[in-house]
Formats: C-alpha cells, structure tokens, sequence
C-alpha cells in the first residue's frame, strides 16, 4: 500500500494543464475546495473543460473572470451552471444518466483529472465515495488522476462507492460538512398530487422517486402499504419514516432482495446518518440503477417523475424551457421504459396543472425550441391535482380528452378548442 499523498488545495491542482478535461464529482458530494484552488489558478489556465452533472455550491468556474478559463460540458443542468449552458461559456451534452459512463469507458470524453470527495481511509486503506457513486465510479476508473478531498464527515457507504488510496494521486483534508437539504412544507397542491399518485401504489411495488414535495407528499401517504421496495436514482429524507415503520423490506424485489439501491442520495444530516456504514442501502452507479434490463425485473416498478409541459399528444418536456436548458434528460426514460416493461409495473408524471403564473402545463404544443424527454409513446399514467389519466392505449383525440380532463379548470375550454384545430377532438 502506497503512502497518501497529502497536499495543500494548491499543490493538489497544480498540475492540471490547459486544454485538458476535468471530471467532478456532484450533488452532496461536490468538493469545492478543490473547485476553488483550481479557480484560482485562471490567469495561468485557458479552455479546461469540466465535465460534470448536478453540483452544489457557486459553481465558480462559471462565473467572471474565472468562466473566460473554463468551458462548462454539463450532463445535467442545475440551478449554477444554468447560465453558463445557456450561453458562449458552457454546454449540455443530452443523454441518458444510464449512458454516461459509456463517455468514459469507450473514451469518448477521455478524463485527464477527476476531482471527488471521499471519506477518511479505512485500515485497509479504502475510502468511500460517500453518497454519490452515480458517474463517479466510471470516472475514476478511467481518468489519468484522481485528486481527492477526503473528509470525515463523509458517510462511508456500502455497495460499490469505494476507492482505495492507491488510486489517488493526490488528497487534501477538510472538516466540512457535506451539502444538505432539508424538506420544506409540502404546498396544498402538492398534497393533492401526492395522493393520487399514492392510490397507484400496490402493496409489494418498487419504488424510484425524485427529490422535492411531491415524491416526499407520495411517500409520506404510503404508511400502511406493505413490503416495498426501493430501487432508483436517488432518494431523499421521505424513506426514512417508511424503512423505520417496516414499509420499506424490499423483500419482493428481485434484484437485491432486501437492499435500498440507489446511486445517489441527498437530503438532510440524519438521511446521512442512516445511508453511513448501514448494509442495507447498496449504492452503485449509475449505469446499473437506471439499466433497464435491470429495472425490469423488479416486480410493481412503480416511476415517479415529473415534467414542465406536456402537450395534448402526450409529449413530456422535462428538461428544457422553451429553448432554455433548465435541467437535463437524466433518469427519466431509463425508469419510464424500465417500469412500463415491470411485470404490474406503472410509469407515472405527476405535475401541478400550472406555472406559479397560473400558466397551463398542459398544453396543445410544446413550446418553441423545447425537448421531447420522453415521447408519446413512452408515457403512460399522468397525474396533477384534478387526478391521474393512464395514456396508454389511447389514440390521440383520446389522449387530448384525457389530458383535458385533469388540467386545470381555468384553461380546459381554450385547451378543447386548441384540440379540435389539432386533432379534430
């Protein structure tokens, strides 16, 4: 066993070289020290891509002077590179989250650095990656260097998030808290929504969720289902009361029976405490949680995603706004086409029926410049506050009249005339 390299930030990154690629690990597990001792090294850098999905924190190499320096090529879009994607100074690159690795693996976006975020070495000289394996795994297996940042108040995870000190070139240490995110009060919308899609729910169903108020109002209404399941891309503080009541066992699953898999994890310190050195949360990456050969032999897959619009054909925009990108493709057709093909499996989009603005997010036709992030043929069960409509099967003046029954009832009579000038329904 080769003796950790530990260094200051600067010496850390001061080997990366212009033009050359940079790998960060994201969600809770962001290390922005490193990002900042990299940042501050803009007067001698010039075109360092970084290549990334969501990260927490600033974000600074997207920001003056440091983004004329750094090229942003985002897999994902969160809220501190949005800017930066939608502009001259980064890039989003659509593609299944399942997909990512293959960039990697088949040396598409060859790495010539992985920046991650690990805990403290065991005795055996092996650190996890915390709470996010998703596309890191494949990155650290393929990058020339791995630069971590090892901090002990990363939760040592089981599965397949470990890295042994042999693999890192260079550490430095801090004592900080990871990212967290606490939940917020559920709105009187969301609860509605919540609990429709929770009717959806069968007793012995797998679950993937997303984080936000409506998978929590979901998760928080299933409290006398029995023997769920849990595998999905990630997951949040709702399971907890759930594995806690004996809801969650997993027992029916098919692929690791008994086990919580997910490939990232992000919520609240204690959502931390429970994921630390617990053997029943497997994380792994992300080309297996959202494989979906995988997913499909789980029993009862139960989906649950969300969209910004959805026109009266059934197109689901989730990830861009018009000809904004907002967010990114993600999980989302993995789980879908995973669910759909689930022996009693469902595939649902929850979603309010407006914008904060009172704007319809049922619509007669996507929006100018927006992305189809699951077609029509994909989408199956629709649910907003007015109730859930399942598509599949319908044709399209069927699926209008669907789609037209649960929008909101503000907007149904100009949505019944959109939809006769469209499809004669």
């Amino acid at each position: 066993m080769k003796k950790l390299n530990i260094v200051s930030p600067q010496q850390a990154v001061s080997k990366i070289k212009s033009n050359q690629r940079v790998f960060i690990q994201g969600a809770a597990m962001t290390p922005n020290v490193l990002i900042d001792a990299l940042c501050e090294r803009y007067n001698e850098l010039n075109n360092v891509e970084i290549i990334q999905i969501h990260t927490e924190g600033k974000a600074l190499y997207t920001q003056p002077p440091y983004q004329d320096s750094f090229k942003t090529n985002s897999c994902f879009v969160g809220g501190n590179v949005r800017n930066a994607v939608n502009s001259n100074f980064g890039a989003y690159i659509p593609i299944f989250l399942s997909d990512i690795h293959l960039l990697f693996r088949q040396n598409i976006l060859p790495l010539d650095f992985a920046f991650i975020q690990v805990s403290p070495p065991d005795k055996h000289g092996f650190c996890s990656l915390g709470v996010s394996v998703d596309i890191t795994l494949p990155a650290i297996q393929t990058a020339k260097k791995v630069i971590a940042q090892i901090n002990p108040n990363v939760p040592r995870t089981h599965g397949d998030g470990v890295v042994h000190i042999n693999q890192l070139d260079a550490a430095i240490e801090v004592d900080l808290p990871i990212h967290a995110h606490m939940l917020g009060q559920p709105t009187d919308i969301e609860k509605q929504i919540g609990k429709h899609v929770a009717e959806l729910v069968e007793d012995g169903a797998t679950l993937q969720m997303g984080i936000g108020g409506i998978p929590n109002v979901v998760l928080s209404n299933l409290t006398n289902h029995k023997r769920l399941g849990i595998h999905t891309e990630m997951f949040s503080d709702g399971i907890l009361p759930l594995v806690e009541k004996g809801v969650i066992t997993g027992e029916e699953k098919e692929i690791k029976t008994g086990k919580l898999v997910t490939c990232f994890a992000v919520g609240s310190p204690e959502l931390y405490d429970f994921v630390d050195d617990n053997p029943l949360v497997h994380f792994k990456e992300a080309g297996y949680t959202n494989d979906t050969a995988i997913i499909r032999k789980n029993p009862k897959v139960t989906a649950i995603n969300s969209a910004i619009e959805i026109d009266l054909t059934g197109q689901v925009c989730a990830d861009t706004i018009g000809k904004i990108q907002y967010s990114g493709v993600g999980g989302q057709m993995d789980f879908i086409r995973g669910a759909a093909l689930s022996p009693g499996g469902k595939a649902i989009i929850a979603m309010p029926s407006v914008t904060r603005n009172g704007i319809s997010k049922i619509v007669p036709y996507l929006k100018e410049g927006a992305g189809v992030t699951t077609t029509r043929a994909h989408v199956h069960y629709i649910a907003t506050e007015y109730g859930v409509v399942d598509l599949f099967g319908k044709n399209l003046k069927q699926r209008a009249e669907a789609l037209i029954s649960v929008s909101h009832p503000d907007h149904r009579e100009e949505l019944s005339r959109q939809a006769f000038e469209r499809l004669n329904a």
